[in-house]
């Protein structure tokens, strides 16, 4: 791939990145109108190697979360986090495998220093 259609797509990336990105089509239900709200992360990366042959390349990620809703209707406007079980589980187990890893240092390190009877 050649430079120049690597940094084609490169603009091509960011003609398409739009609030359309991160607020989902609206959802109309009667009298009220949902909006789905989403974090979009992305990154793109060039590469033009070393040695005899180099090599033109890149690679791109991007990624999407939902974050929140947006609910509309005649009478107010609320914004509803949508909430990730599994991240908060995953957090939850991290702590309390850091807390046993320190707990059991700090315990072997207090019966080394005890006095023996």
């Amino acid at each position: 791939m050649q430079v120049e259609e690597l940094l084609a797509q490169v603009a091509s990336l960011r003609e398409n990145a739009h609030a359309r990105t991160v607020f989902g089509e609206p959802i109309r239900h009667g009298d009220r109108i949902v909006i789905p709200v989403a974090r979009v992360q992305g990154g793109f990366g060039l590469g033009f190697g070393r040695g005899r042959e180099p090599a033109e390349g890149g690679a791109g990620i991007f990624r999407a979360r939902p974050v929140a809703v947006s609910e509309i209707t005649p009478g107010e406007v609320r914004v509803r986090p949508v909430i990730d079980t599994t991240r908060i589980v995953l957090a939850a187990m991290l702590l309390a495998a850091w807390v046993a890893f320190w707990g059991s240092l700090t315990a072997r390190a207090v019966a080394r220093r005890a006095p023996a009877r």
